[in-house]
């Protein structure tokens, strides 16, 4: 059961679509479902119902609130309500070394080759939690080969991604480009891409999208959900 943060956009369901498509193509004996936690459905309990075991993986980039409070309290909707599966939670996407190669794939589709002559702005939604965004700071200090890597946020911390394309021009970064780390298209995205290529920015890539490496990532988290004994029944 793959829980995406849902949007009111069409394309992100699309996009979430396609990744489990993706992971059920790698893995043909593997019941895969989809579930959401906001605009979109089903939400959880629903996905959940007439179930006997589920592994519940969050479709979420890094470890924040929505996979700490929001994810676990639709679990225990679930118990409070009615008997149900035994669920097994599972790790959040991010962070995981494959997130990177996911993110050099994207760029290398827009045209982009690591370079030093080249910067990279890496940019996520942007949490209320200091230590989901370094997070981020660290995939970003970790990524190497390029002139520079320097972290941005959507929303709820700075630098913005437009700040970040200034900041990069004002040091003399040769070019610019621009690494979503998001996964759908949506609001964030649309607003990233007008918002750095005004800034300045030569490339702005994709989302993350079905990229290979999150379904490798997807099944690994699967398999260590299965593997772990912290499960819950609900």
């Amino acid at each position: 059961m793959a829980v995406a943060h849902g949007s009111r956009d069409p394309r992100a369901a699309r996009t979430v679509e396609a990744l489990l498509d993706a992971v059920r193509q790698a893995s043909p004996g593997l019941v895969v479902r989809s579930a959401y936690l906001d605009h979109a459905g089903p939400r959880l309990p629903e996905a959940l119902a007439g179930l006997d075991e589920a592994v519940v993986l969050p479709l979420l980039l890094t470890e924040a609130y929505h996979s700490r409070v929001d994810l676990p309290a639709a679990i225990a909707e679930v118990r409070a309500a009615r008997g149900g599966p035994r669920v097994h939670y599972g790790s959040t996407l991010g962070p995981h070394p494959l997130m990177t190669a996911a993110l050099e794939r994207r760029l290398a589709e827009a045209g982009v080759a690591r370079d030093r002559d080249t910067a990279v702005v890496l940019v996520s939604a942007g949490s209320s939690s200091a230590e989901a965004n370094a997070v981020i700071g660290a995939m970003a200090r970790s990524w190497h080969g390029w002139w520079g890597v320097t972290a941005a946020y959507a929303s709820a911390a700075d630098p913005t991604p437009a700040q970040a394309v200034a900041l990069l021009k004002r040091a003399g970064a040769p070019r610019i480009v621009v690494a979503p780390y998001l996964l759908a298209p949506g609001y964030f995205a649309d607003k990233v891409r007008h918002s750095t290529l005004e800034a300045g920015a030569d490339v702005v890539a994709d989302v993350l999208g079905p990229a290979p490496e999150l379904v490798e990532v997807l099944l690994g988290r699967y398999r260590q959900a299965i593997r772990s004994s912290q499960s819950v029944a609900v």
